[in-house]
């Protein structure tokens, strides 16, 4: 599913070890696990408010798009929390004002428009369907994570991006994955379009970040990590206001309100608990990234793709028939082949830095 939990994938090793100074082993291990619990809570929680808020009588889209970030000042928080060291750097490596704005603004351009059309997507999908179809992000973010950030397309890799684009065409070709409340066939596909491109996009945004950070901002730590999310949550954020007065949707959502099924006080709550746990969400991601790795935020990442199809079926019960139970397994598959990879990329790493440790530390003449 969408990993809002996953804005970027940089590797930040540095900082893991300022945090196991910083921090005894025990309350290392509690920020772990409230960390995983924010990431895949909040995750999971997001996705359901928002397919209730659509089962309950909601219909705006570009309301459904605005909630996604409106909450970013939550980011705020953790900022001000964990403060991280900024080294002083000359004024010809630092980024420009304007180059800054050009990036943000860019870059939350693309986080909007994709939003929207992962709203369209949860619009005319069961949350677990559209669970299983996010699932092929992972897959685009390999193709273009070796045409932008020049990963390497390993035999493993490879067998990710084919298991999970099988395990996404699956879910295209399933009859019985008639979107929620019996829509048509019609409006199925559109969301399993909307919902697939959505993932490319997302794919090509987090490519895009890894790639501001090596180039333009030339930094990898925790502030300017949350930075990066917060400015491009800000220029979506504010897309979406316009979106929403432009397109004459706000004339709707009083009527909305009034009709929705589980009173007004129940409307107001699921807007404003999708904001904040889509927040969450990205606390816990950046919260792994900065005392763990990028590697294990990924792959706890993936876990929340497990939990959200279960949850859709116990709370909203949705079906689960025998193709959309091979898609998942096929999704697991291709999970475990990307993750792998990722682990020996990983191990790789640190056994060349532990071996340059190890040259450097040797006394000289020996």
């Amino acid at each position: 599913m969408k990993e809002r939990g996953e804005p970027v994938v940089i590797k930040v090793e540095d900082l893991t070890t300022q945090s196991l100074i910083k921090f005894t082993r025990l309350q290392w291990w509690v920020f772990v696990v409230v960390n995983i619990v924010f990431l895949i809570a909040g995750q999971a929680a997001a996705v359901l408010l928002g397919r209730f808020y659509y089962d309950q009588g909601g219909n705006s889209k570009w309301l459904a798009t605005l909630v996604q970030t409106a909450a970013f000042p939550i980011l705020c928080v953790p900022l001000f929390l964990f403060p991280s060291h900024r080294e002083p750097s000359s004024s010809s490596s630092s980024p420009s004002f304007l180059t800054l704005v050009s990036v943000y603004f860019f870059l939350g351009v693309l986080l909007a428009g994709d939003n929207m059309l992962y709203s369209v997507g949860l619009l005319y999908l069961s949350a677990s369907t559209y669970s299983l179809i996010c699932a092929s992000q992972l897959a685009f973010n390999s193709v273009f994570s070796y045409f932008i950030n020049s990963q390497k397309f390993t035999s493993l890799i490879l067998n990710s991006v084919v298991i999970l684009s099988l395990s996404a065409a699956l879910i295209a070709v399933n009859d019985d994955s008639e979107g929620p409340s019996g829509l048509s066939k019609s409006k199925y596909m559109i969301g399993f379009i909307t919902t697939f491109a959505a993932s490319a996009i997302y794919s090509l945004l987090l490519c895009l970040m890894q790639l501001s950070f090596q180039k333009v901002l030339k930094k990898e730590t925790f502030a300017v990590v949350l930075e990066m999310q917060i400015y491009t949550s800000l220029v979506a954020t504010c897309i979406a206001v316009i979106g929403l007065f432009a397109s004459g949707e706000w004339r709707t959502l009083q009527g909305e309100m009034d009709g929705f099924q589980k009173g007004r006080v129940s409307y107001v709550m699921t807007l404003v608990w999708t904001a904040v746990t889509w927040q969450v969400c990205s606390v816990g991601v950046v919260g792994l990234i900065f005392v763990v790795s990028s590697l294990f935020s990924n792959v706890i990442s993936t876990l929340s793709l497990a939990v959200t199809p279960i949850a859709s079926v116990i709370i909203f019960h949705d079906s689960m028939n025998g193709v959309k139970i091979i898609a998942m397994l096929l999704a697991f598959w291709g999970f475990a082949s990307y993750i792998y990879q990722n682990y020996l990329d990983d191990s790789k790493a640190r056994r060349a830095l532990s071996d340059m440790n190890e040259t450097h530390n040797d006394p000289p003449g020996q």
